[in-house]
C-alpha cells in the first residue's frame, strides 16, 4: 500500500519513464514522416478519433472501476480479519475457564491453552498471507520476462516477497503451532485450511473436559466459520481475476488509440502554420501518457494480494493482530509494528 500522499515526480517518471521514451519517438517519427515524406494520406480527420478516444475512456473507466471494487473488497475482509482476530483472543481468554470444573485448573495450565489457540491463529495468518501471494498465471510476475523482471525489481524495493511460489514455509507458521503438527500442516495442500480445523478439533477437545460449555463451544466455533467464509473470500479474489475480456481488451484499445493519435493531432496542428505542425508531437506524447497511465493503474489494481506496491498491506496488519493478541496474553517482548519501506507498507 503507497503511503505518501501523493506521488513524487521522481516516482512518476519510475512508473512511466519507457513508455515515456516509446511514446516520444512513435510521436516524433510519425510527425516526420508527415512532413517530409510526403504521406497525406495518412491523415486523420479529428472527429473520427475524438470519439475513439471517448470510448476507450469509457472503457478505461468501467474497467479501473471494477479493479477499485476487487481491490476495496480485498481491503475490507481484512479489516474483518482484524476485528474477528481481535474477538477470538478476547473470547478464548474469556471462555476457556474453570467455570465447569469439578477439579479446577491451575492459571499456568489455563494460559497454556489459551496461548496454544490464540497462537494457532497468528499461525493461520501468515499462512493465509503467504498463500495470497502465490503467483497465479494473470499476475505480472507470470508474465513476459522484462515485465516479470521490472517486477521483482518493485518487490524488492519495497520489501515484498519476491518469490514465493512454495508458498508456506517452515518458517511463516514454527513457534505459532504445536512441534507435533507442525509436518502435517506444512504438508497440506491448503495450510491455513487445516490449521482452522486443528482448531475445531481443540475445540472438541476443551469440550470433552468441561473447559467449556456447549454455549460456548458453540460460539467459538462461529467464530472459526467466519474465518473461513473470511479466507475463502480472500481466495476468490485471488483465483478468480478480472475478466480478461475487459482486462485485456482495454490494453489493445489504448494501443490502437495511441497509434493512431498523432495522424489526427497533425492535421489539427498544421492549421496553427509551418511550425504549429510539430506541437503535435509533445501533445500526442502527453495525452497518450495520459491514457497509458489510466491503463496502468486499473491493470495494476486488479490484483490486490501480488506483493506489489498497490497491494492491501497484509504483512502489516498480521503483525498489528500478532501484537494485539499477544499482548492480550500479557506478553512484553512484542515484535516491532511493519514500518514502510520506499513509500509502501507491504
Amino acid at each position: 500500500m503507497f503511503i505518501n500522499k501523493n506521488f513524487n515526480l521522481k516516482g512518476i517518471l519510475t512508473f512511466s519513464g519507457v513508455h515515456i521514451i516509446w511514446l516520444t519517438l512513435w510521436a516524433s517519427l510519425s510527425v516526420l514522416l508527415l512532413e517530409y515524406a510526403d504521406l497525406e494520406w495518412l491523415r486523420i480527420p479529428w472527429l473520427p478519433l475524438s470519439v475513439i478516444g471517448l470510448a476507450v475512456a469509457f472503457y478505461i473507466g468501467f474497467k479501473n472501476n471494477s479493479a477499485y471494487d476487487r481491490l476495496w473488497e480485498a481491503r475490507k475482509i481484512w479489516g474483518g480479519i482484524v476485528n474477528d482476530s481481535r474477538a477470538w483472543g478476547s473470547t478464548i481468554k474469556s471462555y476457556v475457564s474453570n467455570q465447569f470444573l469439578a477439579r479446577t485448573k491451575s492459571p499456568e495450565e489455563l494460559h497454556a491453552h489459551h496461548k496454544r489457540l490464540i497462537y494457532r491463529h497468528i499461525g493461520w495468518l501468515y499462512a493465509l498471507r503467504r498463500q495470497l501471494l502465490i503467483p497465479t498465471n494473470w499476475e505480472h510476475v507470470n508474465q513476459s520476462k522484462h515485465v516479470r523482471r521490472v517486477n521483482e525489481k518493485r518487490m524488492n524495493r519495497y520489501g515484498g516477497v519476491s518469490s514465493n511460489r512454495e508458498g508456506v514455509t517452515k518458517e511463516t507458521i514454527e513457534g505459532f503451532v504445536g512441534k507435533e503438527e507442525l509436518e502435517r500442516l506444512l504438508n497440506a495442500k491448503n495450510t491455513a485450511t487445516q490449521i482452522i480445523d486443528q482448531q475445531s478439533q481443540d475445540l472438541r477437545n476443551l469440550r470433552m473436559h468441561d473447559l467449556i460449555d456447549d454455549f460456548r463451544h458453540m460460539e467459538l466455533q462461529n467464530l472459526l466459520r467466519e474465518f473461513y467464509a473470511l479466507q475463502g473470500k480472500c481466495e476468490r479474489i485471488k483465483k478468480f481475476p478480472l475478466p480478461r475480456q475487459y482486462g485485456s481488451m482495454s490494453f489493445y484499445f489504448v494501443a490502437i488509440f495511441i497509434f493512431l493519435l498523432p495522424f489526427g493531432m497533425y492535421g489539427e496542428f498544421a492549421k496553427l502554420g509551418d511550425f504549429g505542425a510539430w506541437l503535435a508531437i509533445p501533445f500526442t506524447i502527453l495525452i497518450g501518457w495520459v491514457f497509458l497511465m489510466m491503463e496502468l493503474i486499473g491493470d495494476y489494481s486488479e490484483n490486490p494480494f501480488e506483493g506489489l506496491g498497490n497491494d492491501i498491506p497484509m504483512l502489516s496488519l498480521c503483525r498489528t493482530i500478532e501484537i494485539d493478541l499477544r499482548e492480550m496474553l500479557g506478553e512484553t517482548e512484542l515484535p516491532p509494528p511493519i514500518e514502510a519501506k520506499n513509500g509502501v507498507l507491504m
